[in-house]
Formats: C-alpha cells, structure tokens, sequence
C-alpha cells in the first residue's frame, strides 16, 4: 500500500485554503510548523469552543488527488490545497484505510490516522454545491464523507511533492474511519 506526495501546504491563519509550499516540517505531537491547526489540543474553532482542552486529533488534514479529478468530472476544479488539507496524495485509497493506520510520509515522518474530516458549510462558501460533492451514501444507505482524513504526528520529519508514502495496517480487527 504506497503512494506519493502530490502536494503540501500550511496557512499561519484559520481561513479556509491552505497555500501550497515546496516542504512542510511535521512536529511530532504537534501537528506542521507554522499551521494554524497545529498544536496538542483542538485548534479547529468549532472544537475550541466546545472544549478547548481536547486532543488534536486533527493535526494533519490529508486528502487524495484522485478525489480532485473525480470532482474536476463534476464540475468543481480544485488545486490541491483549496479545501484545507495539509497534504496532497496519490496512489493510496486514505478513505478506504482503517483507524489507526500508520502513514510513513518522506524520509522520516509517521503520522497515525485518526479519522475523517467532517465535510462543513464553509465547503459550499468556497464553491457552491462543494459539500454536497463531498457527501454520498454508501450501498446500506450509511452516510459516506469523502474530504479527507485526519491524523496526528507521531514522527516528525520533511515533506516534500514527489516523496514516497506508505501505509501500515494495525493489528485487526480493523475499525472503519469515523468523523473526528
């Protein structure tokens, strides 16, 4: 189960696209140098307000860029980084991998995976019918959310565009990623 970094970027300010860079630096419990999400509790304002003293279990937005395309057939062209994610993928299903996968990210970085973004309103401000586009059902019925995933930084390290990604699975039995 490999890939590669299409893209990576941060912002110092809560908007809503992150700029993309040539390399991010991963902290280790923290989340990337210079992000405002970065950080051992909840960064996110809708999580601050709820309970500032929550884990960051969303230090790293990841989000793969076979979604940008399949959106790009439907009329919504993204660049990699317009939706907020930290990391642009390519080669490896992040919605299909359970809770608790290791990424091994460039030389050094491990992230683990702790879940899905939770599509928001903000989606439909930057285009209209975003969210929607982010939202499906699965063949149950049980509602699927495809905007990304989340992780925290167990190793820090250099990312780049162009550098090796690699999952490793846990132990099963293996539990299906949820909002986080």
């Amino acid at each position: 189960m490999q890939g590669r970094i299409v893209s990576v970027g941060r912002s110092p300010v809560h908007g809503f696209s992150k700029p993309t860079c040539g390399s991010i630096t991963l902290l280790a419990g923290l989340g990337v140098e210079g992000d405002a999400h970065a950080g051992a509790q909840v960064k996110h304002r809708s999580r601050v307000a709820a309970d500032p003293t929550q884990p960051n279990l969303r230090q790293v937005h990841l989000f793969h860029a076979e979604m940008l395309a399949e959106l790009a057939h439907r009329g919504f062209v993204l660049a990699p980084g317009d939706i907020g994610e930290n990391v642009t993928t390519a080669g490896l299903d992040l919605l299909a991998l359970p809770q608790d996968t290791l990424l091994h990210l460039g030389d050094e970085a491990v992230l683990r995976v702790t879940g899905l973004r939770n599509p928001c309103t903000q989606l439909d401000a930057f285009r209209p019918g975003l969210m929607r586009a982010l939202l499906g059902r699965d063949a149950e019925g049980r509602l699927l959310r495809l905007a990304g995933i989340m992780a925290v930084v167990l190793r820090g390290g250099t990312l780049r565009p162009g550098d090796a990604l690699r999952a490793e699975l846990p132990p099963p039995p293996h539990r299906p990623l949820d909002r986080v």
